[in-house]
């Protein structure tokens, strides 16, 4: 089983712009069937999230409340709190499916919910 901290690499790896934009890494990353189910309420499928205009990312890193548990040999949920600085603070809960393929973790899911501070 990977580390925990390998985990917070990766969802890391999310909010920082210079890999969250870049097509080859999200091409590795991203499971050919991803989805997510934004913080907005939106779907976005793999094809969306590749095709994102890049922009500033301005989260609290490390994430917060970070946990991992691992749901079978190939499959772990990850889950934390984002918070972004827009011209407010915005919270969400945060969690990420993700499942081994070959040597390599990729996303399968992630889903954010907007929460207030507190």
């Amino acid at each position: 089983m990977t580390t925990s901290q390998e985990f917070r690499d990766l969802e890391e790896s999310m909010w920082r712009a210079e890999t969250r934009f870049d097509p080859d890494y999200l091409e590795r990353v991203l499971h050919p069937d991803f989805f997510e189910f934004g913080r907005s309420g939106r779907t976005w499928t793999r094809a969306q999230s590749m095709a994102m205009e890049s922009g500033e990312i301005d989260a609290v890193l490390p994430l917060p409340d970070f946990t991992v548990a691992e749901l079978g040999a190939d499959t772990v949920l990850v889950t934390y709190r984002s918070i972004v600085r827009h011209e407010e603070l915005d919270y969400a809960n945060r969690s990420s499916i993700w499942v081994r393929d070959g040597d390599a973790w990729r996303l399968r899911f992630h889903q954010g919910t907007a929460v207030h501070p507190g």
